[in-house]
């Protein structure tokens, strides 16, 4: 039986494994994607994150790189291309079945998966254009290296990708509905400050091409009634993603806006069940990576009284000479 079960594999997940060996505890990562990385690796590997502390800019894929290989000091049973279906508590464990009838027995969880399952909010007028210029994330950035690029979108993701796609690809050209951005400021002002081309307000209007994309039609969505021609060869919808908390929403968990609530101690409704990171909901919330590593070791040190009673929620620092000990020790029961 595993001390904790992590379920959800991207950042926060690999970090809590991480620490759940920190504490001396068994524990296991279980996530529906076939490849530890979550949302990372499976949406923007190759983007710049520039919120995790002591890294002023580090790609995604060497983020959950870097993250693997410090979750693997915890010896983690990974139970990868499973997903989470049915949760059973008990008075002293809580039994986890997956869809591929894989039972799994812990003293906890913990569930850190992003928004759960999801799909990209489609792009009007773009039926048919996948895979011939049009994609909803951009995977690996020399795909579009001499092109001209066509971002739609306001959010963090169309501008990270603009500022990434600048200095590869021939024009990059940012379309977004409306005359403010969701976007962090400092990077809207680097995409300003920039080659790429902002259009506000200006929306998609058609796409021309046979089977792929050789131009797109834009309109001033105000009232001027402009439009313009574009020649692109690849379309960047980023439009957001549609959530779906899949399972989740089936085990009894408090939810509030499509979200899991928990307390200070990232406890959720349900006992010896946790959450951290996105899938979290609580006053005062800030989505960050940086922020979900926190959550993840408050999580994990708020676990290990329930496993233990005789434990204690603060672990020691790191660099107490006497914390090597105590982890064997508890490693040796």
């Amino acid at each position: 039986m595993l001390d904790m079960l992590v379920i959800g594999a991207g950042p926060a997940g690999l970090y809590a494994a991480y620490y759940a060996g920190f504490r001396g505890l068994s524990v296991g990562i279980m996530d529906s994607l076939p490849e530890l990385g979550g949302q990372v690796s499976a949406l923007y590997p190759e983007k710049l994150i520039f919120d995790v502390a002591g890294l002023p800019a580090i790609k995604g894929q060497d983020l959950v790189d870097a993250l693997a290989e410090q979750a693997a000091s915890a010896d983690p049973s990974y139970f990868l291309g499973h997903r989470a279906e049915d949760l059973h508590l008990a008075d002293d464990h809580v039994t986890v079945t997956t869809d591929h009838k894989l039972v799994v027995q812990t003293r906890t969880v913990l569930i850190t998966g992003g928004i759960g399952t999801f799909s990209p909010r489609p792009l009007a007028c773009a039926d048919g254009y996948e895979g011939g210029g049009l994609m909803y994330f951009v995977p690996r950035l020399d795909e579009l290296a001499g092109l001209d690029v066509l971002i739609v979108g306001g959010g963090d993701s169309a501008f990270d990708w603009a500022m990434s796609l600048e200095p590869l690809s021939h024009s990059v050209t940012l379309v977004h509905r409306r005359t403010a951005f969701r976007a962090h400021k400092r990077t809207v002002q680097q995409v300003l400050d920039s080659s790429v081309r902002v259009l506000t307000p200006y929306e998609v209007a058609k796409i021309h091409g046979q089977q792929t994309i050789t131009a797109v039609d834009v309109v001033d969505s105000s009232d001027a009634g402009r439009s313009e021609r574009l020649d692109v060869q690849a379309v960047v919808a980023a439009l957001g993603f549609i959530a779906d908390l899949g399972p989740f929403t089936r085990w009894g968990l408090h939810q509030r806006k499509r979200q899991i609530v928990v307390d200070p101690g990232m406890h959720t409704s349900l006992s010896r069940v946790f959450a951290a990171g996105d899938i979290v909901d609580y006053d005062g919330k800030v989505k960050l990576i940086s922020v979900g590593f926190g959550e993840a070791a408050t999580a994990v040190n708020n676990a290990a009284v329930v496993i233990d009673p005789a434990a204690h929620v603060f672990p020691g620092h790191s660099t107490d000479p006497g914390h090597d000990a105590r982890l064997a020790a508890a490693a040796r029961g």
